[in-house]
């Protein structure tokens, strides 16, 4: 049966759309602490901006690995048509994955050298990553929100799917 009566797997899509929310939340306070130039200060949550990119970038993979064990092949079985949608998703993560590699690079890199030298490199890469992640998001929440919300059966769905964004 499917989930147009808000069953379990439309709650999936509205959790889907929480986490990207959460996610954009902290990648823009991360570009909001390289703007006001707290990235070498401690930051409102008490650490360096470089351990909050770390922190962001293990959420951002947390979730990806979510979507990819979990959501995605769940919803592969239950809807073998999405499989090329599925695989353009897991493309876009690894694009991402790469990005957040960078990213991680450049916060130890400031963390080592303790000067604000590798902001600017750290301010496009979040700059590219935002533009990504919200293509990516957009993307993800119109079509999986949609096979979710109306044509996906209630079933057993993985664990992972379920575990909130947080650094």
């Amino acid at each position: 049966m499917a989930s147009q009566d808000g069953g379990r797997t439309a709650a999936l899509g509205r959790q889907l759309s929480l986490a990207h929310d959460e996610l954009r939340r902290l990648i823009n306070d991360l570009k909001s602490d390289l703007e006001s130039g707290a990235g070498h200060r401690r930051t409102g949550g008490g650490g360096t901006l470089a351990a909050h990119c770390l922190a962001f970038c293990g959420a951002l993979e947390t979730h990806h690995r979510g979507e990819d064990d979990g959501l995605f092949a769940q919803l592969v079985r239950e809807r073998p048509d999405l499989a090329g949608t599925v695989a353009k998703l897991v493309e876009d993560h690894e694009l991402i994955s790469s990005i957040l590699t960078r990213v991680a690079e450049l916060a130890r890199q400031a963390a080592a050298d303790g000067d604000r030298g590798q902001d600017e490199a750290i301010r496009r890469e979040l700059d590219g990553l935002a533009a990504i992640m919200e293509s990516h998001f957009r993307y993800e929440e119109r079509v999986i929100g949609a096979a979710l919300d109306r044509t996906v059966p209630d079933g057993d769905w993985p664990e992972p799917v379920f575990r909130p964004v947080r650094t």
